[in-house]
């Protein structure tokens, strides 16, 4: 029993020394090989050099574009009101429809206004006929100047009358002052309604007006005619207009001018109170260079990108900066058209970097 106690007592410390012998040399001998099958591949990426994109620079035309908000407003409109008060005999317009300049819309109970009319007709006629005989008399000198005078003044005055009556008749039938689409109906037939009652309104919004503001140090850069490009939040694309219109003035408050534009709106796509996007074209620079905002690599200085050079090895430029778009930065200075601007891997990119090349925009 002793000898085989002893025996594995013996056997248990020859394994505990193998394994702190052995253990370690395991751990070099897989790390050399680990390291074997890493570096080939290490080398293969080395000698690829770093992948980018890059951009080949041509010269383009440049907007230099003010963008401001407004608001659109129609082309005309109006509260239509009675310039006398009547009873509403009749209702001749739909709520919502377009009419035409001159088109009836209500009619006011003129019966009294007739009546007038009709006895001033008859009267007219009698004093016609006396003023005709009066003045026969008088070429023969059978009565003065006076009789013949107070006949003339009673037929004129018969006529003065007339044309009164009858303008307060033209006034019993609203009209639409120009054409335009027509508002809610605010009156009814049979009630009574006088000079401050609306009774709807018309619009007309073909061309449609847009009402916007620029800063004062750009008052001299706009004149009448001018373009301009405008979205509302009905549709996504621009719309075009021209400038037709310019405040004389500055506004004190806010340092700002008052504009006014128009716009083709037949299709009645945009509508007066809407919320505008305007665009104001200033100048148009011909030959700038332009850069993806994603090239230019702010620093303490000033700004600088990479560029591949002919043997396709990265080479950090200092650059001017201009002008800016929603995508591209205008280049003053540091580069000319023609050289290949990095627009990925810059910040992994140094000066002599060799570059793989997989895209050229």
């Amino acid at each position: 029993m002793k000898k085989q106690t002893k025996f594995i007592v013996i056997l248990i410390i020859v394994l505990v020394v193998a394994v702190t012998f052995f253990y370690p040399r395991l751990d070099r001998y897989f790390a050399n090989t680990d390291e074997d099958s890493i570096a080939p591949n290490q080398m293969q990426a080395s000698n690829q050099g770093l992948q980018v994109n890059v951009i080949e620079i041509k010269p383009e035309p440049l907007e230099n574009s003010l963008n401001v908000t407004g608001s659109l407003i129609p082309n005309e409109m109006v509260n239509l009101r009675p310039e006398v008060a009547g009873l509403v005999q009749q209702i001749t317009f739909r709520e919502g429809e377009f009419v035409k300049k001159g088109t009836p819309l209500i009619y006011l109970n003129d019966d009294e206004l007739r009546a007038q009319f009709d006895r001033l007709e008859y009267t007219k006629k009698l004093f016609e006929s006396q003023e005709n005989r009066q003045k026969q008399l008088l070429e023969r000198e059978a009565i003065s100047q006076e009789e013949y005078d107070i006949a003339l003044n009673q037929f004129n005055t018969n006529l003065a009358d007339l044309r009164l009556i009858e303008a307060q008749l033209n006034k019993t039938v609203i009209r639409a002052p120009f054409d335009g689409v027509l508002g809610l109906r605010e009156i009814s037939v049979g009630g009574v309604i006088s000079s401050a009652d609306i009774i709807t309104t018309i619009v007309n919004i073909d061309p449609i007006k847009i009402e916007f503001s620029i800063p004062e140090r750009y008052s001299n850069e706009i004149k009448v005619g001018a373009p301009i490009f405008f979205r509302s939040n009905v549709s996504s694309e621009e719309a075009k207009g021209t400038v037709y219109a310019i405040e004389p003035n500055i506004d004190a408050t806010t340092r700002t001018l008052k504009l006014r534009a128009e716009s083709p709106n037949a299709n009645r796509q945009f509508l007066p109170g809407m919320f505008a996007r305007v665009r104001l074209v200033l100048n148009v620079e011909q030959n700038a260079v332009l850069v993806p905002s994603e090239s230019i690599i702010p620093e303490l200085s000033g700004y600088k990108v990479f560029v591949a050079s002919a043997d396709n090895k990265a080479e950090s430029r200092v650059v001017t900066i201009g002008k800016r778009t929603e995508s591209t930065v205008q280049i003053l200075s540091g580069i000319k058209p023609g050289e290949r601007v990095l627009t990925t891997g810059i910040l992994q990119a140094r000066d002599g970097t060799p570059l793989t090349i997989n895209q050229i925009n």
